[in-house]
């Protein structure tokens, strides 16, 4: 009996090791067989969401779970202004992290050759405004899944996808957010709204560093953030973009596809048809959660500016997804209590209803983007050596062509330079300033978007700006439809030429029509060079011919204290090479027309100590722009105060007051009456669009304004039913137009713009009634004013040759009034010579 137990254990042992050896062999052909992947728990050392993530945890966890697991590796794209990582992880199958490189050579020909053999690409996206934090959450926690799941779904997702995950998108704004929510949450979490955890201090962490949303720049790319995000984007050209957000409290959940009849023209009907089946998926999984939700509504397809809908003109399937938001851990709303930890859960299942939706669609996203791309791009064959397309120039500007270049190349468009100089329909095309960019190219749907001009719209309403035409936006020369030899055009910049003067130069001038001029006078000021500007035109003879400057042109002595002329021509050599700024010798002080260059028509520049407004009651991205202009396009030393603490500041301890657009309700007429004897010693004022009406209320602006209030009045509501509210408040809507000014170009105002008229961005219904007086007028809106995008009638006519930009006097200083945002995203290259000349030219005329 006993021989035969110890028999039968023997047996059932050695099944046992029989069967233990199979499984593992089984498990050691799993490439994660014996692999140890830290769960976002195990790495925080307390729950997903128990606190609100700083961006180096998120960093930290990426690269600790790309180095346990082999379906995981990284992608850097960059850092944030303040110097933090952006990573993105890339998860797919073991097999297909091999051959990345294989597969990325594939993606980068999708454009020309519609090669769609390899496996299609995901790419979802979280938290770009830094204060909507359940999706980077949500992207740790599918990030774990991912790696780890056996689930037969995710390893056939994984052998036929590579998913891209970016938790944050904006890792400077993530970090003030959640270091203000997580500073006032206690133990007991309080879901009152009006609890400081969910009332944020000025800025919000909504915005980066120069308080700009990454989210409305897309298309223009002035942030390091977006820059590294489309090169991403470029590098991978995904199928299919998820962009999860949060909105209001008091909202529910939302997915696209938005308003129907807000869709951009130019997005092919079959990307929406496609957005509508993904849609089931989503649709399935919140029924199954439970949770409330709603689409085509509120949010459009419109601006390419925007993570959802840069994909839609770039041949993928962009998607917006919109969580009720706790702003901390909960918040009563009108939908009941909302949870943070829920808000993460319903990301991360709407997540995984993306991947599962590419999925299944798979093919048919792969022939969309095909069908996008084809037909458009063709390589130039010597039996069609001309090409159609765009001329355009800056005229003369090679800076602003530079800027221009440097954006296209970002978007993958392709431009070409011209090897000799060009006439075409009236104008001069110079080779180092006008580039040549063909309409038959791989990226022709961007390239049109960049520069359409539509002002006609079946439905007026718009979630952000109506228009963003570059042709408007950088001040350019375009002549569209030009065909041109191909022997006539280059892939390779002009070289600049680095300018030689001769040892008897008394002077040295820059023409301030240079998008570089004003950064490379601030350059001098800064190191104690003397620079005078021309207040009247000149000319002078240079080699035997005239040179005629105009208006605004700087003259650098090469006799000054302080400076010998050896110093100062080593300086400008070298300012002149790193900035790519012509900079002409002259060797008499005598000019051959015009003032010369001793006369007292040549002013001095002072140096300038700007004092910019900021706080509770300023316009955030506003403040942020001009911020943005003075710190990393001038580089001038720039003071930012809380409005609170004005009654503190010495005003005399600075050169201009700066006051952004907003409402200043916390600012009190006390403040007002400090601003009059900083004008009268010499101060300058600028400010801009809201700021008007407190100047104006506090009698500091003597010019009468007109606010909405008057605007409204031109519209007639007689006689509409209820149904049409909605479309009439829509048209008197300024969401953001672009309208042309005139120019007093004898206005100190207006030097160094070529030209008599302007392009800005208007969104502001706010305007002037008259002026003081005609010669404090720089610039009004023309007689039609609409050059692009949606502007009601009765806007346009209001508007037509009324002023738009205005200085008073104020003894030996001035008023500079603006009622439109002249830096509007750092984009309005046109007209950041006017601000630049309220710092620099305003103080010495006035």
């Amino acid at each position: 009996m006993l021989k035969t137990a110890v028999t039968f254990v023997l047996v059932f042992l050695m099944l046992l090791s029989v069967s233990a050896e199979a499984k593992k062999t089984r498990l050691t052909d799993n490439p994660l067989y014996g692999v140890t992947t830290t769960s976002p728990e195990e790495f925080l050392g307390y729950p997903l969401g128990q606190h609100l993530l700083r961006h180096d945890q998120v960093n930290y966890y990426l690269k600790e779970i790309a180095q346990q697991n082999p379906r995981v590796s990284l992608e850097n794209t960059g850092s944030s202004h303040e110097g933090r990582q952006q990573l993105t992880a890339v998860i797919t199958s073991v097999n297909n992290q091999q051959q990345l490189d294989k597969i990325l050579q594939q993606r980068q020909q999708v454009k020309y050759l519609g090669d769609q053999s390899g496996p299609i690409v995901i790419w979802l996206a979280y938290s770009i405004h830094g204060d909507e934090a359940s999706g980077a959450h949500a992207a740790l926690k599918l990030s774990h899944m991912l790696a780890t799941s056996e689930d037969k779904w995710v390893t056939n997702l994984l052998e036929n996808a590579v998913v891209l995950i970016t938790p944050s998108q904006n890792p400077d704004g993530m970090d003030r957010f959640s270091t203000w929510a997580n500073g006032y949450a206690g133990k007991v979490a309080v879901s009152d709204p009006n609890h400081k955890e969910h009332k944020q201090g000025w800025p919000s962490g909504r915005s980066n560093h120069y308080l700009a949303d990454l989210n409305r720049d897309w298309l223009f790319l002035r942030h390091p953030e977006s820059q590294g995000r489309v090169a991403l984007f470029h590098r991978w050209q995904p199928h299919y973009v998820g962009d999860f957000h949060e909105m209001g409290h008091n909202q529910t959940y939302f997915f696209q596809p938005g308003v129907p009849e807000r869709t951009h023209p130019l997005t092919p009907a079959a990307n929406q048809k496609l957005t509508i089946k993904l849609a089931a998926y989503y649709q399935a999984v919140l029924d199954d959660k439970k949770q409330s939700y709603f689409s085509r509504q509120l949010f459009d397809d419109f601006f390419y500016g925007k993570g959802s809908t840069y994909p839609d003109i770039n041949g993928a399937i962009g998607v917006l997804f919109e969580q009720a938001s706790a702003r901390g851990q909960q918040q009563d709303s009108s939908n009941g209590i909302v949870r943070f930890n829920e808000a993460i859960d319903n990301q991360y299942a709407t997540s995984i209803s993306s991947l599962k939706g590419a999925l299944a669609l798979k093919s048919e996203l792969q022939d969309y983007q095909t069908e996008f791309f084809s037909n458009k791009h063709q390589k130039p064959k010597k039996k069609k050596p001309r090409q159609s397309g765009r001329l355009i120039s800056t005229a003369n500007d090679n800076q602003r062509i530079k800027q221009l270049t440097a954006l296209l190349s970002q978007h993958h468009i392709e431009y070409y330079y011209l090897t000799n100089p060009l006439t075409q329909g009236g104008g001069s095309f110079e080779v180092d300033s006008s580039i040549f960019v063909p309409d038959h190219q791989a990226q022709s749907s961007l390239l049109t978007a960049l520069f359409d001009n539509r002002t006609e719209f079946n439905d007026p309403t718009f979630y952000d700006v109506s228009t963003w035409n570059l042709q408007h936006a950088l001040n350019l020369t375009v002549r569209q439809n030009v065909k041109l030899e191909l022997s006539v055009l280059s892939q390779t910049a002009p070289q600049f030429k680095q300018p030689k003067w001769s040892p008897k130069a008394v002077a040295l001038l820059i023409d301030w029509r240079q998008q570089q001029a004003a950064a490379a006078l601030q350059r001098l000021l800064s190191h104690g060079v003397q620079v005078k500007f021309a207040a009247k035109p000149f000319a002078i003879k240079s080699n035997n011919s005239q040179l005629d400057f105009p208006a605004g042109t700087l003259q650098i002595p090469l006799k000054q204290d302080g400076h010998s002329a050896n110093d100062l021509n080593k300086m400008l050599l070298k300012l002149s090479q790193e900035m790519q700024l012509e900079i002409t010798a002259t060797n008499s002080s005598s000019s051959v027309s015009g003032i010369d260059l001793g006369s007292p028509d040549f002013k001095v520049v002072r140096p300038i100590k700007p004092l910019i407004i900021s706080g509770k009651g300023t316009s955030i991205p506003e403040v942020g722009q001009i911020w943005y202009y003075m710190d990393s396009q001038l580089k001038v030393p720039t003071t930012l105060v809380d409005i609170n603490n004005l009654s503190t500041i010495k005003l005399s301890n600075y050169s201009h007051i700066i006051l952004a657009g907003g409402s200043y309700s916390g600012l009190d007429e006390k403040f007002a009456r400090k601003l009059a004897p900083f004008t009268a010693d010499g101060g300058i004022v600028i400010a801009q669009k809201g700021a008007l009406a407190w100047l104006n209320k506090a009698n500091f602006l003597k010019t009468s304004l007109r606010g909405e209030r008057f605007y409204k009045q031109l519209f007639n509501g007689a006689g509409l039913t209820f149904d049409k509210k909605s479309s009439f408040s829509a048209r008197q809507e300024i969401g953001g137009a672009i309208v042309e000014l005139k120019l007093d170009k004898s206005h100190p105002m207006n030097f160094g713009i070529s030209g008599n008229r302007l392009a800005v961005m208007k969104n502001k219904a706010l305007g002037f009634a008259q002026a003081t007086n005609d010669f404090s007028v720089a610039a009004s809106y023309s007689s039609q004013p609409l050059l692009s995008g949606y502007m009601a009638q009765e806007y346009q006519s209001s508007f037509a040759n009324s002023p738009a930009v205005i200085v008073e006097s104020r003894g030996k200083g001035a008023v500079v009034a603006l009622t439109d945002n002249l830096l509007f995203r750092n984009i309005w290259l046109g007209s950041e010579k006017l601000y630049a000349n309220a710092l620099y030219f305003i103080p010495a005329l006035h």
